[in-house]
């Protein structure tokens, strides 16, 4: 849908950029998680969840909820699944998805979470998609990216994506733009809908 598609990080290197300390602070995933003003029953996935920085942070939101995470490198699975075990977190479920999806149960998320992810997806339309089937009716997609708008973010312009190209692709498939939030200093927040059938 008119761009180009970025490599997947190899896992030493996307593992260095997703536990890199300053995360907390280039992020701040307390203003996202404002935004997605979570109940503690929510059922999320976290697709892309790579180390397991923000499905950590969900399953400590949520206590009494679920956090599926999903990943399509079976070394980052047993990564996760080892810290979630080591820190106590029995809601933490994580997933192995394939390119085309993040094989989630149907009709059972409350939200999904992209984070910093999407514009690696090889089968973006197929993946939304299905993760577009594995939302509940009325139920959220959060797309956090960083922007293409702003050639002041060291970040490759592969790796970055404007807001029309973001809408564009996700409502092709069917979900509804909710709202973009301006509240991460160098990411969007779009969130989506699933319509209520």
């Amino acid at each position: 849908m008119g761009r180009e598609i970025a490599d997947v990080m190899s896992f030493e290197h996307g593992a260095l950029w997703l536990d890199r300390p300053e995360r907390n602070v280039e992020e701040l995933p307390n203003r996202l998680f404002d935004v997605l003003d979570l109940n503690p029953s929510a059922v999320v996935a976290d697709i892309g969840s790579g180390t397991g920085f923000f499905t950590l942070l969900l399953a400590e939101t949520l206590p009494h909820g679920r956090v599926y995470s999903v990943e399509v490198l079976p070394t980052l699975i047993d990564t996760l699944a080892a810290r979630s075990a080591r820190l106590g977190f029995r809601n933490v479920t994580p997933v192995l998805g394939t390119e085309m999806s993040p094989n989630l149960p149907q009709n059972k998320m409350d939200l999904a979470l992209i984070v910093a992810s999407y514009h690696e997806f090889t089968y973006p339309r197929e993946m939304i998609q299905s993760i577009l089937d594995s939302l509940k009716p009325g139920a959220r997609l959060v797309v956090v990216e960083y922007r293409l708008e702003d050639e002041t973010i060291g970040v490759s312009d592969a790796h970055r994506m404007s807001e029309a190209q973001i809408r564009k692709e996700i409502e092709s498939v069917g979900l509804v733009w909710r709202e973009t939030r301006d509240v991460l200093p160098q990411q969007h927040v779009m969130i989506f809908n699933r319509p209520r059938d």
